[in-house]
């Protein structure tokens, strides 16, 4: 269903945490040697339930030291989309993105931040989905700003350096008992390309069924993100902007208005928990490789996104943003508190987004440079 925007949403409190973490090492098991790498692709597969073997949230911190940051805002220049229409006429020479308005405030500890844009798809041939039970799998697209900017008025300009991440599971988790992988599907992505083989609906013929349709799809959320490092772990923080009031579909899905994730990545050159398995690995340097060292799992940096086949795991967090944003003890006097700038960064957002014609749909699309009314709009009841 469609909604509309009024005015900008109330701040609300983080919830206190509850429940508690620590960070302990997934060491390597001597007696087991790493499996080599899958060397096909398949775009089809379909990941199974994911069982027992993977590990539990103790055990899936990674090394248990702060990551450095990582430069996973890089733009890559040649991909952008010049002159792309958009439905509310918006001119994208005129980027939202402000690089350098906030420099050397930034704590260094958010390792990136960005927009966040989640979709869901109908399993075939259901292009509304009327319970969880009818979605083939959600999505989420990660936007990487410039650490050091801010959001100014109108859309964000196509810096093709976008990701699409898929969650088999459907659902995201809400507590440190959900715990599941999810991978990149796409890396140093431009928006068109998202356009083209994402967004879209597409029929295809099979042998055994004839024509099959494999639906549009369909936007629930837009907000603004981090990837943090709280030194034992590191985290995927997030704030919805649109819509202003989650609805049924949000919240079946397990999306709150301020969330966070514990994220860890997994080693490929060891066997994947069972079900879970891609057919092709991540195609890593070696720099890369060498950050896991005798670890299964690491605390996920940037740079590991933008590797496609990448399976990171999700733990989810009943804490809202607390434990995501916790101030580190060697911050500067100069910088601000990570929930400071995730605040001002939703805010910058919320104003953004009211700036754009037509309702959240519209919004949604034309950030993305594409026409609202060619896709479906943003659900938000089943």
């Amino acid at each position: 269903m469609t909604t509309t925007r009024s005015s900008a949403k109330a701040e609300s409190s983080p919830k206190k945490e509850s429940g508690e973490a620590a960070g302990a090492k997934h060491e390597l098991d001597t007696k087991t040697t790493p499996a080599s790498k899958r060397s096909k692709k398949d775009d089809g597969m379909k990941q199974q339930t994911i069982d027992d073997t993977i590990p539990s949230p103790t055990e899936a911190y990674g090394n248990g030291k702060n990551q450095s940051p990582t430069n996973g805002d890089k733009k890559d220049e040649n991909q952008k989309q010049n002159g792309a229409e958009t439905e509310n006429k918006v001119d994208q020479q005129d980027s939202a993105e402000q690089e350098g308005a906030r420099e050397g405030v930034v704590p260094s500890n958010i390792l990136e931040k960005g927009i966040i844009y989640i979709f869901i798809r109908g399993r075939v041939g259901i292009d509304e989905p009327s319970s969880v039970s009818d979605i083939r799998r959600s999505y989420f697209v990660l936007r990487p700003l410039a650490k050091d900017a801010k959001l100014g008025e109108g859309t964000i300009d196509d810096a093709g350096n976008s990701r699409l991440i898929a969650i088999p599971k459907k659902v995201f988790p809400v507590s440190g008992r959900d715990r599941w992988i999810a991978f990149v599907e796409k890396s140093h992505t431009s928006f068109k390309t998202l356009k083209d083989e994402f967004l879209a609906a597409e029929d295809y013929t099979t042998k055994t069924a004839g024509v099959r349709h494999s639906p549009a799809a369909t936007p629930v959320a837009e907000g603004i993100y981090a990837i943090t490092s709280t030194g034992r772990e590191n985290h995927l923080a997030y704030m919805i902007t649109l819509p202003e009031d989650l609805g049924e579909v949000q919240k079946e899905i397990g999306l709150k208005e301020k969330g966070s994730f514990i994220i860890s990545t997994r080693n490929p050159q060891y066997e994947a928990p069972k079900g879970t398995a891609l057919p092709q690995g991540p195609d890593y340097p070696k720099e890369v490789f060498d950050g896991f060292r005798a670890l299964r799992w690491t605390a996920t940096e940037p740079k590991h996104l933008d590797y496609p086949n990448t399976q990171f795991l999700l733990i989810g967090e009943s804490s809202g943003l607390e434990k995501a944003t916790e101030p580190q003890k060697d911050q500067k006097e100069d910088q601000e508190k990570p929930i400071e700038e995730l605040e001002k960064l939703e805010d910058e957002d919320t104003h953004r987004m009211e700036g754009l014609q037509g309702d959240d749909s519209a919004a949604i699309f034309a950030d993305l440079h594409a026409r609202a009314k060619e896709y479906p709009k943003l659900q938000t009841t089943f």
